[in-house]
């Protein structure tokens, strides 16, 4: 995993490191086992970030420790290649999900992790937890604008998975 381009691999599991901006968010999606299996299939086949809007190729699917994701917004040339490497994933039958952490190429540095959670409520619940920072010149200089590109894909991540 030297190829990272941070050095806190799994933080967002738990404290994230300081220097970075953070996300933590979570929805509700639905109830159920037969919601919780649907959408951690979906999940672990890249399908919160195709729903989301945005291309992906993965190494292999259903993703694991060290499948290579790339993922491309925009078009043309416009379009912004991010490549990550899955650096966590697990599926049991409460918890399914991956991390991914920023390689080379990436316009920034950081870890984002995508869990859903099947809890004794019944209520099947999509947690993501990110920390990045600017990793390219123009995601420096346009800091705001990325933030806000953030923002908007973390809201689209979370409604890719409910099936309401």
């Amino acid at each position: 995993m030297d190829e990272l381009t941070y050095d806190e691999v799994g933080a967002t599991a738990g404290r994230m490191p300081p220097g970075y901006h953070h996300v933590r968010v979570r929805r509700v999606i639905g109830r159920g086992p037969e919601v919780f299996a649907t959408a951690a299939d979906a999940l672990l086949a890249g399908e919160a970030q195709r729903r989301a809007g945005a291309r992906v190729e993965a190494s292999e699917t259903p993703m694991r420790e060290g499948t290579r994701v790339t993922m491309r917004l925009g078009v043309g040339i416009l379009s912004v290649r991010i490549p990550c490497l899955v650096v966590w994933a697990d599926r049991t039958n409460t918890v399914a999900g991956f991390a991914y952490g920023t390689l080379p190429g990436h316009p920034e540095r950081g870890e984002e992790r995508f869990t859903l959670t099947l809890a004794p409520t019944g209520e099947v619940v999509f947690a993501i937890a990110a920390f990045s920072a600017p990793g390219r010149w123009f995601t420096r200089i346009g800091a705001p604008l990325g933030r806000a590109v953030q923002a908007w894909m973390t809201r689209r991540y979370l409604r890719a998975l409910d099936p309401r």
